[in-house]
């Protein structure tokens, strides 16, 4: 009986380990991550399915990982090998450059400074924009008349916002923004999840929050993003980032990743978001279908 309990444990201890060891060392298995938003899942889940259905390779996903931070040092410590990205993000949080509207030296500057600094390489753009939206309630647009950032300062200070709190710390956010167009609040900027921010809104909990462009419930609750005149924001073009050594490991990621370019418009990206934001839909029969279509 003993000698019975030792072999079962010797089995499940020889197990665990090979388990432990195929984990570490990587394999044929590609560790995809993303932010805490339901845009970026939908991106991580295109890019799982992409290499699950071009490729021999297995992914696993690690989806909801939080801001710019956790995504970067998990890509650094090799816990991660792809996560898509934003060029402005990392432009301004990563880099800590000073932002800029030039959306062909931003993505130069990233193409240089990611391989050198970081040993991670920029793959082709998705297609589309998503910048910061600073969002109102379509009645509070049509009783104001407001249509720019510049035009809603004079109401601000009766207003009260609500924000991330990476927005509302970073670079590019809401510090050089309130500078920029002197927006002054009743009360300060509220900290939120951001996926409460638009119930909140709506619910008029606040008057105006910091949301995406393609974010997909904003036409349907009679939301207005309120256009940025002085043009504050930097480009924000979506694109995958992947470790060199995992390129190296699997070059032929490379062209699957590239068919990728160019095929998610901003409208489109702003549908996928609605129908797994708004319609609640299942984000892998949304994704499978995206892909199937093209």
């Amino acid at each position: 009986m003993n000698l019975k309990r030792f072999f079962v444990f010797f089995l499940l201890t020889v197990a665990m380990i090979a388990g432990v060891s195929a984990c570490n060392s990587g394999g044929d298995r590609i560790v995809i991550g993303t932010k805490n938003f339901t845009e970026q899942v939908i991106l991580g889940e295109i890019l799982a399915q992409q290499i699950e259905n071009k490729t021999s390779l297995k992914v696993d996903r690690r989806f909801n990982l939080g801001g710019t931070i956790i995504c970067q040092q998990g890509m650094l410590s090799g816990d991660l090998d792809i996560y898509p990205e934003y060029t402005g993000t990392a432009y301004t949080t990563i880099l800590k450059f000073p932002a800029i509207g030039d959306a062909k030296k931003v993505t130069e500057q990233l193409k240089q400074e990611y391989p050198r600094r970081f040993k991670l390489e920029w793959t082709a753009p998705f297609g589309f924009n998503n910048s910061f939206a600073m969002v109102i309630r379509g009645d509070d647009a049509r009783k104001y008349n407001v249509q720019t950032l510049s035009q809603a300062a004079k109401y601000t200070p009766q207003w009260r916002a609500g924000f991330g709190f990476e927005f509302l710390n970073r670079e590019d956010g809401f510090p050089g923004l309130s500078k920029t167009y002197n927006l002054k609040f009743a009360d300060a900027p509220k900290v939120m999840d951001l996926g409460l921010l638009y119930r909140a809104l709506t619910d008029k909990q606040v008057d105006l929050v910091a949301g995406n462009t393609t974010d997909g419930l904003i036409p349907t609750l009679d939301l207005v993003v309120l256009k940025d005149d002085r043009q504050y924001f930097p480009p924000y073009e979506a694109a995958p980032i992947v470790r060199q050594d995992t390129l190296r490991k699997h070059p032929e990621l490379k062209q699957v990743l590239d068919q990728l370019g160019n095929t998610i418009s901003e409208k489109k990206m702003q549908e996928l978001n609605y129908r797994v934001d708004g319609k609640k839909e299942d984000v892998k029969q949304v994704v499978r279908e995206f892909l199937q279509s093209k």
